[in-house]
């Protein structure tokens, strides 16, 4: 079995695993193996200042660039919240590999198949600059690219559970988990922009997911 087929089928686990043990979420993998996030892993990103999740669907911008909307999303057990950490657009990353600082990834949007994604379109509540999703696996551009910027300045790698930065590579705006709510179809979600400036709402950390080993 392919190392693919192998990590959607330990993922398909554990999403019934997590939607029938509630509790799943607040325990820890104590092994150093699993201290940081690599490419292939699957995973939730939480807003230090909101607690909301980064989230997707398929709910696309009534303004702007009319791509798929990206927000924040207050619970955690919802399956649109998955993200799979990737090479940057153009590179391979092999499963495993522990993203560094200032490395440059994507996220894609494991419900849909498409890249976090920013670019120079307004954001259409805090009029900052519009995060959105976009293409599908590899059919993306460099707007999907992102560096990861530790908040401790000691951590060289993404460690679980820490605090960072995700920075937009084409642009060097921040990505920010504003305090503005949209209403109907998704009433009461956060909007997801990117900033210039660096705040508590531009700091994330790691939450739920499936996260692979890194190799010794």
């Amino acid at each position: 079995m392919s190392l693919f087929l192998c990590g959607c089928f330990y993922f398909c686990l554990f999403i019934v695993f997590t939607q029938c043990h509630d509790e799943y979420a607040k325990q820890v993998i104590e092994s150093d193996e699993h201290l940081y996030v690599t490419c292939g892993s699957v995973i939730k990103l939480r807003s230090v200042a909101s607690g909301f999740r980064l989230h997707s669907h398929q709910v696309t911008y009534g303004t702007g660039s009319g791509q798929q909307s990206v927000t924040g999303y207050s619970g955690s057990d919802d399956n649109n919240s998955f993200w799979v950490v990737k090479g940057p657009f153009g590179k391979d990353c092999t499963q495993g590999t522990p993203i560094a600082k200032n490395d440059v990834f994507r996220l894609e949007h494991h419900a849909t198949g498409r890249n976090l994604h920013s670019h120079l379109h307004q954001s259409p509540l805090s009029k900052q600059q519009e995060v959105s999703c976009f293409g599908e696996a590899d059919n993306g551009d460099t707007g999907d690219n992102w560096s990861l910027k530790p908040v401790n300045d000691g951590d060289n790698y993404w460690i679980r559970g820490n605090e960072f930065r995700l920075q937009h590579v084409d642009t060097s705006k921040w990505l920010q988990m504003s305090t503005h709510t949209f209403n109907h179809p998704i009433p009461g979600q956060r909007e997801i922009a990117c900033s210039t400036k660096q705040g508590s709402d531009t700091k994330w950390t790691t939450a739920e997911g499936l996260f692979f080993p890194h190799p010794k």
